[in-house]
């Protein structure tokens, strides 16, 4: 599973990254969470399995979801309690709620 987390500079979102990775592997999953900027989204969105945003770029969603609608793939926001807080877990099961069925 690949999860891109977008920030406005791809800097904020390192540690609930971390935080995210951590609740990935006490679950025995296999993931890969990358933070990027933004800006970035439009060329790497269709590597990812899901997209979610921070907070500061939630502004953003409606017009980000139409190039991830292009490319088959799910983005929502992150709650701005579950970003400051760094609940890792939390993102993690919001990630986790946006994978397609298998």
């Amino acid at each position: 599973m690949k999860i891109l987390l977008c920030c406005s500079a791809g800097m904020s979102t390192s540690m609930l990254v971390q935080k995210m990775e951590k609740a990935a592997m006490q679950r025995g999953m296999k993931c890969h969470i990358e933070a990027l900027p933004v800006s970035a989204f439009e060329d790497v969105v269709k590597d990812y399995d899901v997209c979610l945003l921070g907070p500061q770029v939630r502004f953003q969603l409606a017009e980000l979801q139409k190039t991830a609608s292009l490319y088959g793939k799910r983005i929502e926001a992150i709650s701005p309690t579950a970003y400051g807080l760094m609940k890792g877990e939390e993102v993690l099961d919001q990630a986790l709620s946006l994978m397609p069925e298998q």
